[in-house]
Order: structure tokens, then C-alpha cells, then sequence
């Protein structure tokens, strides 16, 4: 049986700024909210909403100016590549990239994957999850969900690494037409498999990446999560000072 285990409440309210950040309410160069005045807005301990503010410090996305507080730098570099990362988790050649294909097999499709694929809840669907490393350190963990109908008969089921992209051996066998992606950007404590997989120290998160691939109706075709450790990205950022 899969569990899906809800983040903490410092990364919950780290995900909520961050959208606020996205969205425009805190623009680049404007001061977040005081301590005190999230503590008071969204419940939360002092404690937690620190955590969650150095969270997003560490990630880029806010900075401490003495004498300002708490300054938007708006989205980080980081978050730029991991979209790019995102897109290539789509075309990747598993037969060529650097790294192992640790799982393949049926298996209930998470919460999180089975509103995207509009299946109900314990329905088995096909994972595909690709380990990659980067000068035999592990930078990457890619888990690709398809519904079970779309890759009966492919060799998507094989536990042997793919040959070719993903995309292009199911556009050749089932005809399918993939169109246009969108990906969720967010921030969560890993599971007990990845953390192995991953070999975090205790306590690191994990930035995500949800990769949703769509035809031209809008039917989800592959669903990718793709995993990097948040203590393992570089963040290089260029910005004149006022």
C-alpha cells in the first residue's frame, strides 16, 4: 500500500510564499512580511515560519539586507534549471544518459500524479524511475508515470534501459501526438526510498519538479517527478544595485 505523507508545516508555508512570489503579491524587491506578522496571518510558531523563511533564503528566493529585512529576489536561477531539467527528463535516452534505471513496474499512481492523469485513487499505472549521476554522486531522481492502456505492448514495460526517448517510442508505437508541457515547481521532505536513492543527510528536502506532457486535447500522456537535492544546486545570480 503507497501512503502519502503531508510535508511539514515549515514546507507547506515555504511553498505559499513562494507562490505569492510567482504570482506577483510579493514582487522582486519588496520586503515579505515581518515574523510576526506571518506568525499572526498563517498560525504558525515562530519556529516554523523561520525555518520556512531560511528555506527559501537558501533556495534564492529571498535575501536579508541589514537594515531593509527580509528583500524578494525573486525566481532563482536554481528554479530556471530545474525546468530546463524538467523538459529533459521527456527526452532523455536512458540507454545513454549517466545513470541507472533502478525501478520499473505497475503500481498505484500517487495522489499527486492521479488528479493530473484524471484516474480515481489505487489505480495501478506503469513507473519508469531513472537514477542520475553526475561524477558517481547521485544528482537526480526521475519517476515517470503512464497510464497502464497507453504503453501496454512497449517496451516502456521492460525493466531493460530504453533506447530513445520516452516520447518518441511512444509517439512511434501507439501514435499519440505529444503537444505541450507544464510543470509544478514546489519544495517537500523526501521519502524513505528516495533519501537512499538520493543518499541525503537527514533533513535535506528535495526541490520538485512535476513534468506534465499533453496532447493537443489536454489528456495527460507521461507524468515525471523530478527530484534534486536542495544541498546539492548551485545558485548563481547577476543584479546591479540600486
Amino acid at each position: 500500500m503507497a501512503y502519502e505523507v503531508e510535508a511539514p508545516k515549515y514546507v507547506r508555508l515555504a511553498q505559499t510564499l513562494q507562490r505569492r512570489i510567482e504570482d506577483g503579491t510579493y514582487p522582486p524587491g519588496s520586503r515579505v512580511p515581518s515574523e510576526n506578522q506571518l506568525v499572526q496571518s498563517f498560525g504558525m510558531s515562530r519556529p516554523t515560519v523561520v525555518r520556512a523563511l531560511e528555506l527559501l533564503k537558501r533556495d534564492g528566493w529571498l535575501e536579508s539586507r541589514q537594515g531593509y529585512g527580509t528583500i524578494v529576489r525573486g525566481r532563482p536561477a536554481v528554479v530556471e534549471q530545474k525546468d530546463r531539467r524538467g523538459v529533459e527528463a521527456l527526452a532523455r535516452d536512458e540507454s545513454q544518459a549517466p545513470g541507472r534505471l533502478v525501478e520499473v513496474g505497475h503500481v498505484p499512481v500517487p495522489a499527486r500524479v492521479a488528479s493530473v492523469l484524471g484516474l480515481p485513487k489505487r489505480t495501478k499505472v506503469l513507473m519508469r524511475r531513472f537514477l542520475v549521476v553526475d561524477d558517481g554522486e547521485p544528482v537526480e531522481l526521475v519517476s515517470s508515470y503512464f497510464p497502464a492502456g497507453l504503453v501496454e505492448g512497449t517496451a516502456l514495460e521492460s525493466a531493460e534501459v530504453l533506447a530513445g526517448s520516452t516520447r518518441a517510442h511512444l509517439e512511434g508505437r501507439k501514435k499519440v501526438r505529444f503537444d505541450h508541457v507544464t510543470e509544478r515547481v514546489s519544495a517537500r521532505l523526501p521519502e524513505r526510498a528516495e533519501v537512499e536513492l538520493l543518499d541525503l543527510p537527514d533533513g535535506v528536502p528535495v526541490l520538485s519538479v512535476l513534468v506534465v506532457a499533453r496532447d493537443a486535447s489536454g489528456q495527460a500522456l507521461q507524468v515525471s517527478d523530478v527530484l534534486l537535492p536542495a544541498d546539492r544546486q548551485e545558485l548563481e545570480d547577476t543584479y546591479r544595485l540600486n
